[in-house]
């Protein structure tokens, strides 16, 4: 078996200075969430430790995923491919192809084992007759590539979830990962895509830690999906002040109001998108004036129309028109902030209680 190269030799290899490596892994500590004087941590890691192999799967996907990860910003992309991880097999990013990448996956179970990491994108089609690739049907690789890993990382609601291609009638019988594995340990990254730097967090955590992040009940990391959207929201203040958005041409829209009576499903998704943003940072759809599609969550695509004048009321499981209940919209408005408060504060406690017996 070759010799794996340390992240720090790799990236000295690559031109980076003492100095950008630093900054690199003062960044890295910044994605995971790690107070400044932890960075030591990174940096220790980062010198001693091996890059992680990976293959990285494509199923039934809009390739929206590998998109997403090559825009990483923090850390950049090239210094997880180059530094970071050695990736082994990927129909997107591997130069070679045909019979000469598929010999490069075999030659991965001899090699590493039990030491790599299976990253999957797309879901995976009961029907063999969907999905096939260099002969073979996507569920039959995936399960000989998963038998092997060290972990799975499903990118994507429809790795996730079953995502689009699951919706229904779902002629293809779309599964997610989870389906069809149960022993290898699995971290699910849902968003159609997810945001670029949780796609490369997740990977510097398992390289920085050596073990799998913290996830919480679904099989997400509590790190990036640890608050519903509307929590950190740039439109919140106006949610409680019960201004919204009628219609996206109005003068709300034009004034920033909030986006909840024309779909949003912010109060009921949770991801880091009003924390992290997209485009390195830059802005995140409700930012832009287009409300939250949910798509980080189950079933999204199936979970009503998108954009629609109705609301789900947080807290509850009342799915109401506000535009027809009650007598006055601000009453409406009033009720709704009401019910999402006392759901905001009975969750806090049911969180807090929780971490106190865990």
């Amino acid at each position: 078996m070759k010799r794996q190269k340390t992240v720090y030799e790799a990236a000295i290899e690559h031109g980076f200075s003492r100095r950008d490596f630093l900054k690199m892994c003062t960044a890295l500590a910044a994605t995971l969430g790690l107070e400044f004087t932890q960075s030591d941590q990174v940096v220790k890691a980062m010198e001693t430790k091996t890059r992680v192999p990976v293959v990285w799967l494509q199923f039934q996907d809009c390739t929206g995923c590998s998109e997403s990860f090559i825009r990483s910003s923090q850390p950049k992309t090239e210094s997880v491919l180059l530094e970071m991880i050695s990736l082994e097999y990927s129909e997107v990013l591997s130069a070679a192809s045909g019979h000469q990448v598929e010999a490069s996956m075999e030659q991965v179970l001899k090699d590493y084992k039990g030491k790599y990491v299976l990253a999957v994108e797309g879901s995976i089609p009961e029907d063999d007759s969907f999905l096939m690739v260099a002969g073979k049907s996507a569920k039959d690789t995936f399960l000989k590539m998963a038998e092997g890993a060290m972990a799975i990382i499903a990118y994507g609601s429809c790795s996730s979830w079953g995502g689009i291609p699951a919706a229904h009638p779902n002629p293809t019988g779309a599964k997610s990962v989870t389906s069809y594995v149960k022993n290898t340990p699995t971290i699910l990254v849902p968003g159609c895509p997810p945001i670029a730097e949780v796609m490369t967090g997740v990977i510097a955590h398992i390289i920085t830690f050596g073990k799998l992040p913290e996830l919480d009940q679904f099989g997400r990391p509590k790190a990036f999906y640890r608050h519903r959207i509307h929590d950190k929201c740039n439109r919140r203040a106006y949610f409680d002040a019960g201004l919204f958005v009628e219609s996206f041409d109005d003068e709300g829209a034009k004034q920033g109001y909030c986006l909840y009576k024309v779909g949003c499903k912010g109060p009921t998704t949770y991801n880091s998108c009003a924390e992290m943003r997209w485009s390195g940072g830059v802005s995140y759809p409700i930012q832009s004036g287009n409300p939250c599609i949910g798509c980080s969550e189950k079933d999204f695509w199936d979970n009503g129309p998108l954009y629609t004048r109705r609301a789900k009321i947080p807290g509850t499981q009342t799915t109401i028109n506000p535009d027809s209940v009650g007598a006055a919209v601000v009453g409406l408005a009033a009720a709704g902030v009401t019910v999402h408060a006392a759901g905001t504060v009975i969750k806090k406690k049911i969180d807090d209680k929780r971490g106190a017996e865990e």
